[in-house]
Formats: C-alpha cells, sequence, structure tokens
C-alpha cells in the first residue's frame, strides 16, 4: 500500500477528477452505463479469485484487529458473495435508467410547457465500513444515475475494495467511458475522510454506510450535505394476536440469518397476555439457536441474561438480542419511538387494525408486517442493489437506490412567449 504525504493534494486530486467526469457522465447514455456495468460484472467474475486473495490480506488484518465474529462475517468473500455482486451489477445494469426521466408535466395559461426531469447529483463521496461489496454496490448504482463517485473503504476491506474497484474501472473502459467516474481512495489514512467531507467544491453529498461512531463523525464534522444511514436498532413487536409459526419463523430468521447486518432483529417486544405461551416459546427457540438473550420479566427463563437499562436501544449486531414484555401495542409504540433508530421496526400480527395502527404511529423509515426484518435491504427492494438505508427525512429515505442518487430540473419551453 502506498503511503500519500499530501493528503489534502490527492482528495483534492480526486475531486477535480471526478467533478470533470461527472460533466461526461451526467449525459452518458443509458447503453453505455448498461455497457459499463455488464463490463464490470463479467471482470468480477473473472477476477473472482484475486478478489478473494486480496480478501485473504483483509481476514488476516481483522483478526489481528481482534475484529467480532460478526464484523468478520461482514468482511469476508466467498465465491457465493461474490456471485452476489455479480448478480446485483446486472440487475442494477437491466433496471431502467432514471436519469431524463418525466417526473411530471403540465401546460400553463401563458402557453409555457413545463417538466420536471430526473437529473444526476453530480459527485457523491460515500464512506462505509468492512463490508466490501459495498463498493460494487455503490459504484453501480452512482454510475447508473449518472453520478461520478469516491469511495472510501474501511481499512479493514482495503485490499478487497481495491481488488473490485478495479474491475469496476474496467468496465467503465470497455464502454468509454471517464476512468475517473469511480475512484477510490488509495490510502487507509483517516485524514482522506476529514477532507472529504469538506470538499464543497467537488463533492455534492456524502453517503456513510457504518457505525453510529462513523455516521456521528460524518454528521459533526461534514459541510457537504449527508444522507445518514444511521444504526439499525431494529425492533420486532409480537402482539397478542401473532399467529405461533409465522412468529417462530419469522424471528428467528430475523435474528440469526445474518447477526452482522443493519437488517438483523436487535429487540423483541412481547405483549403481556402472550410473553408466557408465545413469549417464552420464541426465547427458547433463540435460545437453541445459540442467541445470547437478554430478557426481563416473564421472559426471564433459564438460559436467558438478566436484561438492563443498556440492552435497550443496543446495535448488537451479534447472536445477542434484548427481550421484555410490554403491555400492549402502544406502550411497544412508545418504546421504539424512544430506544430506536428510524430504521427497520416489524409487528407480527393477524390482527389488520394493529398492523394499520403499527405502520400509521411509527415513523421508520421502512415498517415491516409479518415478515423478517432481513428484507431491508435494496435489493430485496428491487432496487439491485443500495448504497445504504437513509433514516433521515430529506430528500431520500429506506433504501438508497440509483433513483434515490437523483435530483430535478425543470425544463421549460415557450414559443417566442413572454410575460405581461
Amino acid at each position: 500500500m502506498k503511503d500519500f504525504d499530501n493528503i489534502p493534494a490527492l482528495m483534492a486530486d480526486l475531486g477535480k477528477r471526478a467533478k470533470e467526469a461527472s460533466k461526461d457522465l451526467g449525459f452518458a447514455t443509458a447503453e453505455r452505463k448498461h455497457a459499463a456495468l455488464i463490463a464490470a460484472a463479467d471482470a468480477v467474475w473473472k477476477n473472482r479469485a484475486k478478489i478473494i486473495e486480496a480478501n485473504q490480506k483483509d481476514l488476516e488484518f481483522g483478526r489481528e484487529k481482534g475484529l467480532s465474529p460478526a464484523m468478520m462475517d461482514r468482511l469476508m468473500l466467498d465465491e457465493a458473495r461474490i456471485q452476489g455482486m455479480v448478480d446485483g451489477l446486472r440487475t442494477v445494469a437491466e433496471q431502467t435508467d432514471p436519469v431524463g426521466e418525466v417526473l411530471s408535466e403540465w401546460d400553463m395559461p401563458t402557453g409555457l410547457n413545463i417538466q420536471r426531469v430526473r437529473t444526476p447529483l453530480g459527485v457523491i463521496g460515500v464512506i462505509y465500513e468492512s463490508r466490501p461489496n459495498v463498493t460494487a454496490d455503490a459504484g453501480a448504482l452512482c454510475l447508473k444515475s449518472g453520478n461520478a463517485v469516491i469511495l472510501r473503504g474501511g481499512s479493514e476491506s482495503f485490499h478487497s475494495s481495491t481488488a473490485i474497484h478495479a474491475c469496476l474501472v474496467e468496465g467503465l473502459k470497455a464502454a468509454n467511458l471517464p476512468e475517473d467516474a469511480i475512484q477510490l481512495v488509495p490510502t487507509r489514512d483517516r485524514a482522506a475522510v476529514q477532507e472529504l467531507l469538506t470538499m464543497t467544491d467537488y463533492v455534492d453529498v456524502i453517503v456513510p454506510r457504518g457505525g453510529k461512531g462513523l455516521v456521528g463523525l460524518v454528521q459533526r464534522e461534514a459541510r457537504v450535505p449527508v444522507f445518514a444511514h444511521l444504526e439499525g436498532i431494529v425492533h420486532i413487536y409480537i402482539d397478542k394476536a401473532a399467529d405461533p409459526q409465522k412468529t417462530l419463523d419469522v424471528v428467528l430468521n430475523a435474528k440469526t440469518r445474518r447477526t452482522g447486518i443493519c437488517g438483523a432483529a436487535e429487540c423483541l417486544l412481547i405483549h403481556q397476555d402472550v410473553a408466557e405461551t408465545l413469549g417464552r416459546d420464541v426465547i427458547a427457540a433463540l435460545l437453541a439457536a445459540g442467541v445470547e438473550v437478554h430478557a426481563e420479566g416473564a421472559l426471564a427463563i433459564d438460559g436467558t441474561v438478566a436484561a438492563s437499562g443498556e440492552d435497550w436501544g443496543k446495535e448488537f449486531l451479534d447472536s445477542i438480542i434484548a427481550a421484555k414484555p410490554v403491555a400492549d401495542i402502544d406502550a411497544a409504540i412508545s418504546h421504539i419511538r424512544e430506544f430506536g433508530s428510524n430504521h427497520t421496526d416489524c409487528i407480527m400480527t393477524e390482527d389488520a387494525e394493529a398492523a394499520a395502527r403499527f405502520f400509521e404511529r411509527l415513523d421508520s423509515a421502512i415498517l415491516m408486517h409479518n415478515a423478517s426484518t432481513q428484507f431491508a435491504d435494496g435489493g430485496e427492494f428491487g432496487m439491485g442493489a443500495e448504497i445504504g438505508i437513509a433514516t433521515g427525512k430529506m430528500h431520500a429515505r429506506g433504501p438508497v437506490g440509483a433513483a434515490q442518487l437523483t435530483s430535478f430540473k425543470y425544463l421549460v419551453r415557450g414559443n417566442g412567449t413572454t410575460r405581461s
């Protein structure tokens, strides 16, 4: 890995090149962007052995840093996950190009025709931790939406991200698009992040994807607008009218399928009327699956750990879950409002009115009914991939796909029209 003595100069150079590339990319044809993404997908698969070899270096680095098993899982790449990246690139390639889409159109009595059309944001800075597949997802979505991107991956995934980035550049070359349209910060130096956050002359928006520490840093330090991807403090409320089998299936999947992703369930709230029946069955199933359950009240059965105040509002990202009985749906809603992160929350119930109340009174970016929270993913929403899940309320919210990485402009047409 090359050392860079002058980080501000390095980042300014990346910014200038990205800005120039964005000018051409903004009106690149859908066909060329499609060709670039297909070629990139082919390159990722062709170079899978090199990517896995690079990933081994990152895994060794992660072990030396003492990363948790869940974080090591986020970092690890194998052929199946590389196939997932390839599939994601191809899915994004086949989506309708959002740039130039007419969002609305109307005629005025003055004779003017007005259209509101999608347009790229310009240059996007993406700062992410651990998961090297974000390199492919973010690069693909920014390219599809006509944006140049500066990628700054986590120090743990440096080698993997570098190998994946090379494949994206191969795709750009094949389609005769500017290579600087997708750039990767070539250093682990944290000073590069600080520079990226203040590059208002070159960068139009920052997307942080990672833990609370990273997102908090970005929100505090950035002078560039931010699409915040906050932690996933994901709740599942089990209503008194929940179906037992559906609930067992969904809760186990939501917690154990992959514990280190932001859609993993972190807290169970169980209606007191079913706490000693279905609630205890769910806790027992989690314990049998190797999950450490921090429980209180009627849910504190043999094998659980006593819950403490610190367990509420905590993103474990591990085989750990908190659980407590609640008086009713309104108590569950109140708890989620206090301790949630506006990411994803779920209700298990066969009562349509209860589900409607849950949906109406909570304002998380994603609300689910009788479905695993592990579906909180842009790919599962039909977006091919996501650059993150935005938990704020400005511009983008929920899974951020290609369409969410655009703004709009007004096209106004007249015929020598003047204003009286």
